[in-house]
């Protein structure tokens, strides 16, 4: 399947994809951007000190405090938390300027920033997809696999998974993720046709005015 190009004449899409730790997203995030380079992966901003081999504006924008705070108070935040005693958000606009240019941005957020993003001012434009597991002791398997994590890590992990997964109700597609591939082509599928909403095409209009007034033309 070819990917679409994007076009100035479609206005970008911000497509959220939320799981539980375990469940597919960072793959298929990945997976999303091979399929149509286009896609943009919005980098968020953090007060947190860079870490070793991390870059500015690529891995993180990082900000001081007073200036994260002070996007915040301009409404230059898409969505904001403080997390370990850090703040974490998404710069809105490099994500305005994005969609303007018809290209969809890619957030990889819990339910909270997916529901901030939502109810902000670009919340027309956003497409929110959450993966389930098809179980939970499959959830398990996938964390013990990864070996990446102490047993305590784990059972840490598995636990806020379920305080995820309660806000699958809050999403526009839920998908549950027992194969890779078929989920891959079911979230390829609904970004296409995401893609084709009314609002996302602002050219629409002026193709309408255009056929009223060849049609008053023919009367």
């Amino acid at each position: 399947m070819t990917s679409p190009k994007t076009s100035s004449d479609r206005r970008g899409l911000l497509v959220i994809l939320s799981s539980p730790s375990g469940a597919g997203k960072s793959t298929l995030a990945k997976r999303l951007r091979t399929w149509d380079p286009t896609i943009r992966f919005s980098v968020s901003a953090t007060t947190r000190a860079p870490r070793p081999g991390e870059v500015d504006g690529k891995d993180y924008h990082f900000l001081t405090e007073s200036a994260f705070k002070s996007l915040v108070a301009d409404d230059g935040m898409l969505e904001h938390a403080h997390v370990f005693g850090n703040f974490y958000g998404s710069p809105r606009a490099a994500v305005q300027e994005a969609i303007d240019a018809g290209q969809d941005v890619l957030f990889d957020i819990d339910w909270q920033g997916a529901q901030q993003i939502s109810n902000s001012v670009l919340g027309p434009n956003t497409l929110s997809i959450f993966l389930l597991p098809p179980s939970i002791a499959e959830l398990h398997r996938r964390l013990r696999e990864r070996g990446q994590d102490s047993d305590e890590v784990i059972a840490g992990r598995m636990r806020k998974s379920w305080d995820e997964i309660s806000h699958w109700g809050g999403y526009d597609f839920v998908l549950v993720n027992d194969d890779l591939d078929a989920t891959e082509e079911k979230l390829r599928a609904i970004l296409t046709a995401a893609r084709l909403r009314r609002t996302q095409q602002p050219s629409l209009t002026d193709h309408v005015r255009r056929l009223q007034t060849e049609f008053e033309e023919t009367q």
